[in-house]
């Protein structure tokens, strides 16, 4: 079949196949522009095709092909006598090892045409209290050897341990940008670039570009991130995956700031068309939130943002269809007043309860201790001064605020108590973590301790550095069964995870207020700059499990003292006791999953109900 041109739309940009007829639409000021195509057997050039003169609108020019083999066929544009990657391209061709592409070399896009069966695959639509969310590099999460999968690295490595994220009682993954970006970040990118690339300034050589922060082509899943030869395929298998276990798909998408922001919600919307993606945490200084809360196509998906405008926070906006939140907030707040109250800095008790009970009406808020950027979890308590050295920089990249505590001893030791105190503060963190009321999340790896030597800017890291070695996961069980006793906890027991926030009232005249704060004493809470522990009650009456019953009572002991402390509990109604649920203290039973404690410590003194809290610890008490 010969190849001829006929008029076309302007919109919408990039190359889009109708019934076999190819529309072309590309943007330049020049009128010395058009379309190269090539075999896609050989890379052979098989015609160069120029925009007709007239079919132009603005600097949108556009045409429409007929006879293109569009299953074997490439293309690219060509302004003069230099050619351009179609950075609105579906996807691009060739299998491109992972950091091996040149520095500005042009990708040929392909042209698709096939359709996906996605069958009955829907939303999950989980509310944000019922929400457990995991952030996750896609190559790092399973690149290492030890992750034990066959596709490692990619999609299909995530499949492989969706059981394991499901078996956590993970609702939510948050994805580190998955669409197509050069992986050699280019010596003269924008100083916008270079602060999410590098966040703590330095030096901004061209160097592997890892985590993905960089202006990409944002209508292709990234190539190199795929096993098979299809990303498309393999990226929406991956989705589908997930929504059949009930799970959903966050991605994340920086723009940079010469990205038009209608653009942007063009962006969002084909993701959510073509790849049934579930909401955005979306990266960058000209995010367009007005233009976003008011796109009807955008109405059912998750969007997440450092802060969100009072407009977006109106119920009109700012609930989708079934009445459940659409944005939340995303930002260090959280992270970095609980850090310093975790490491038993003073005049941090008021905030670290008001971030456990934070949980507004209309705009979601996602909690976190750890991040991509920034210390992990182990190396919280490990570190208390960055070691990037490795990142060629002199150690002067990365964030000098990292409100961590080494516990002792600068990185790894042998000392039995300096790691006994390590693994109580993380257990410590995870305690204020899922016993706050706004959406936890975790990032990878943390739930089995790992690693990255004290490198808190791992930007251009694809190494061991990055990748998690899942052999933690079997030398830190006894974190990993913590974390995943707390997950069930909390969604076991609405009272934890509510709704809306807590009053600190008795609004039901049962005798008790929804959540009460007391000292050492019952009532009588201590909230001093020198106070380092508090005592929490939540009124289960306040609250109904999926049963149709009212939820328990519980009571958290939290001391970040370094010294003991008493606490005598608050009394129950008459017939009702408190029993030791769940403790990190000195003496650890071990808690098994599904299974109450080996030693149960029944408190049946109807006068007194006193324990002995120790150091740096947290124990968690139920009514029954």
């Amino acid at each position: 079949m010969k190849i001829e041109t006929k008029r076309g739309n302007p919109g919408p940009l990039g190359a889009r196949v109708y019934n076999g007829i190819v529309n072309f639409a590309y943007t330049a000021q020049t009128e010395d522009c058009g379309v190269v195509l090539y075999r896609r057997a050989d890379q052979g050039e098989i015609a160069r095709i120029a925009f007709p003169a007239g079919e132009r609108l603005g600097d949108i020019h556009y045409m429409a092909v007929t006879g293109v083999d569009t299953e074997n066929t490439l293309y690219c544009f060509y302004e003069g006598d230099r050619e351009y990657t179609d950075r609105h391209g579906a996807s691009y061709y060739g299998r491109r090892p992972y950091g091996k592409e040149e520095t500005g070399q042009v990708k040929k896009a392909v042209l698709t045409a096939g359709d996906y069966a996605w069958g009955e695959d829907s939303n999950p639509c989980i509310p944000y209290e019922n929400a457990v969310c995991y952030c996750m590099h896609v190559r790092g999460f399973t690149r290492h050897s030890s992750s034990g999968v066959q596709a490692r690295g990619t999609f299909q490595g995530v499949v492989e341990k969706l059981p394991y994220l499901k078996q956590m009682g993970i609702t939510t993954v948050e994805l580190q940008p998955v669409y197509e970006f050069d992986e050699k970040a280019a010596e003269d990118r924008t100083q916008e670039d270079a602060r999410f690339l590098n966040p703590g300034g330095g030096r901004t050589a061209a160097k592997l570009n890892y985590w993905g922060y960089t202006r990409g082509y944002y209508y292709s899943p990234k190539q190199a991130y795929a096993y098979a030869d299809d990303p498309v395929v393999e990226f929406k298998d991956m989705v589908r995956a997930f929504h059949r276990n009930g799970m959903e798909v966050i991605l994340q998408f920086y723009f940079t700031k010469d990205v038009p922001e209608r653009e942007i919600s063009d962006i969002l919307r084909y993701w959510v068309q073509e790849y049934h993606i579930d909401g955005f945490h979306l990266k960058g200084e000209r995010i367009p939130l007005t233009l976003l809360t008011q796109d009807a196509a955008l109405a059912a998906v998750k969007i997440w943002y450092y802060s969100f405008p009072a407009s977006a926070q109106r119920t009109d906006t700012g609930r989708t269809d079934t009445g459940k939140r659409r944005f939340a907030e995303y930002g260090d707040d959280y992270l970095t007043d609980m850090r310093r109250f975790l490491k038993g800095d003073e005049g941090l008790l008021s905030a670290a309860l008001y971030y456990m009970r934070n949980n507004p009406a209309d705009v979601g808020k996602i909690n976190y201790f750890t991040n991509y950027d920034g210390f992990t979890l182990w190396d919280m308590v490990s570190y208390e001064r960055k070691h990037n050295e490795s990142n060629g920089e002199e150690n002067k990249d990365g964030t000098d605020n990292n409100y961590s505590w080494n516990c002792g001893m600068e990185g790894r030791t042998r000392k039995k108590a300096v790691n006994r105190l390590r693994l109580r503060q993380m257990k410590n963190a995870m305690c204020l973590l899922f016993l706050s009321q706004a959406t936890p999340l975790l990032f990878m790896g943390d739930e089995f301790g790992n690693t990255q030597q004290g490198n808190n800017n791992p930007y251009c890291q694809d190494n061991e550095t990055t990748w998690l070695d899942w052999k933690n996961l079997e030398r830190n069980q006894e974190l990993y069964t913590f974390i995943r006793t707390l997950i069930s906890l909390r969604q076991g027991h609405p009272i934890l995870h509510m709704e809306r926030e807590l009053r600190l009232m008795d609004y039901i005249s049962c005798g008790y207020p929804d959540l009460s704060y007391h000292g050492e004493a019952p009532w009588k809470p201590c909230t001093e700059n020198y106070s380092r522990q508090v005592g929490i009650m939540l009124c289960g009456k306040y609250a109904r499990t999926d049963r149709g019953k009212e939820d328990g009572f519980f009571y958290l002991a939290v001391n970040m003292h370094w010294e003991r402390h008493v606490f005598t509990l608050p009394k129950l109604a008459k017939g009702e006791n408190w029993r030791l649920l769940l403790h990190t203290g000195e003496e650890e039973e071990k808690i098994s999953e599904g299974k109450k404690a080996a030693k149960e410590e029944l408190l049946a003194d109807s006068e007194a109900y006193t324990v002995n809290i120790s150091p740096r610890s947290i124990y968690i008490f139920i009514g029954e």
